[in-house]
């Protein structure tokens, strides 16, 4: 394997957006959240839906201000690495990036201030409206990226002029295109999800810690967090195996290749088998240790026995998708999946039986899970992006028709540049969070003494006041 170009440009960007996903899909569901928090304080004056708005707040702030510069670097790539792939697609992906900014970015931004710093300058309210529209406006830029993402996968709706650029001819066509649909369903259901694993797990953490303790401070809030978390997973998980389930049927559709990537299929054949586990081999074109359920893959698609499903040998080699990364990305996103959906039943079951604070297995079940959201979401993410190559739009252009003419030493430069700015930026940034979980609601908001070893003012770690949004 070649470190060319090509291939650094695309672990740049591989490196850059696996830390840029994980942003958004913590904070659409959190702002989501935090939406239904102050909206039940506001419903039923109970402070311990205060504590935890303003306490998980915090952590949206950061995790936000995170998400905002990692996809501002992204949007710098596509000029840097990315610039033929603009110049070419621009006439059809720009709009829809404008779009988003027009809508959604504008809204966020306007309203983010009020959400953050309004809490003692304006009515509850006009507050609880402004998180509102935040929690809005991040879900349609979800939908403005997925719009351009899906039409890579699935493109329609455009014209491909004589010096090779493409012109959209049907700009709702080229919105609504085929994958849209059950992708954004999909992955509006995994960062939800991906928020109440994260609460979860947090609350779990601070019940199991307060029992041994024999506290009682923060004890409410991370019982009534803990419920809704739990609750929010139970419905949820069992919906985005569906979502999943549809999302895969688009992609066999649309994207054989992928398809036959993710499920191992290196032979052109009705009644597939199901492989379990393999290693798949693109030299050897095959799978080694095979574990498999044999015809139970046509059923899973949905098709008849007697239909044939593509295998990796319907094209030629070198427009295979490399199959490694999405057949055990896939898996370990189905892996994980279920694990939610067992987490979910079983905490269902525990409320019902009114055992689910006093159950130390399932509390640490759910601390172990936390991080299962983030998990799925990059494994999710490779094997989409991965499984599209060897075209970064389907069946239209290529990847190594889209790159930018730099040369390798540059792109690794600037490769290493951001592994190293990354590697301190963002590490700082998931250690503050951390800290912030780690002493919950109630300590969190507490007034700090001052430190010795600097000026007092407000730290970053100051919570706001204790107070009603409007008290002067």
């Amino acid at each position: 394997m070649e470190l060319d170009a090509l291939l650094l440009s695309r672990l740049q960007f591989a490196f850059t957006i696996a830390f840029h996903i994980l942003f958004p899909a913590f904070t659409i569901g959190l702002a989501a959240f935090l939406a239904v928090l102050e909206g039940l304080w506001l419903w039923t004056k109970r402070d311990a839906f205060k504590v935890l708005y303003l306490f998980w707040v915090k952590i949206f702030a950061l995790s936000f201000g995170m998400g905002v510069v990692s996809g501002v670097v992204l949007s710098y790539q596509f000029g840097t690495n990315w610039s033929e792939f603009i110049r070419l697609t621009g006439g059809v992906i720009g709009p829809l990036l404008a779009y988003e900014v027009l809508t959604a970015f504008f809204l966020e931004a306007s309203f983010l201030g009020v959400m953050l710093f309004g809490w003692k300058k304006v009515g509850p309210r006009l507050h609880f409206l402004a998180t509102v529209l935040v929690a809005v406006g991040t879900t349609i830029s979800a939908f403005w990226i997925l719009s351009a993402n899906s039409w890579m996968q699935t493109p329609q709706g455009f014209e491909t002029l004589a010096d090779g650029t493409l012109r959209a001819t049907d700009f709702m066509a080229v919105i609504f295109n085929p994958s849209l649909p059950t992708r954004l369903a999909h992955m509006l259901l995994a960062a939800f999800l991906t928020t109440g694993l994260v609460v979860g797990a947090v609350s779990a953490f601070h019940v199991l810690k307060d029992r041994a303790k024999g506290a009682v401070t923060g004890w409410t809030e991370s019982r009534i967090a803990l419920v809704m978390a739990v609750g929010l997973v139970a419905v949820l998980a069992p919906l985005q195996l569906v979502a999943g389930h549809l999302s895969g049927e688009v992609t066999h559709k649309y994207q054989p290749s992928k398809t036959a990537a993710i499920e191992g299929y290196w032979e052109t054949r009705s009644d597939q088998p199901l492989h379990l586990f393999g290693i798949p081999d693109r030299d050897a074109q095959k799978n080694h240790f095979e574990v498999s359920i044999p015809g139970l893959g046509n059923a899973v698609q949905n098709l008849p026995r007697d239909e044939v499903i593509q295998g990796l040998d319907a094209w030629p080699r070198e427009d295979q998708p490399p199959p490694f990364i999405p057949f055990f990305g896939f898996r370990i996103m189905v892996g994980l999946g279920l694990l939610m959906i067992v987490l979910g039943t079983a905490g269902a079951f525990l409320i019902w039986r009114r055992k689910l604070f006093e159950t130390p297995w399932f509390l640490r079940f759910c601390v172990a899970m936390g991080p299962s959201g983030f998990i799925a979401v990059l494994a999710g993410w490779m094997v989409t992006e991965v499984g599209r190559q060897p075209w970064v739009v389907y069946g239209v252009l290529k990847t190594r028709d889209a790159v930018s003419p730099v040369t390798a030493g540059e792109v690794a430069t600037s490769l290493i540049a951001y592994v190293v700015v990354y590697s301190v930026v963002f590490t700082a940034g998931a250690l503050f969070i951390l800290r912030l979980m780690a002493e919950g609601p109630v300590a969190a908001l507490a007034e700090h003494a001052p430190r010795g070893d600097r000026a007092p003012g407000s730290p970053l770690a100051k919570a706001p006041e204790d107070t009603t949004p409007g008290d002067a």
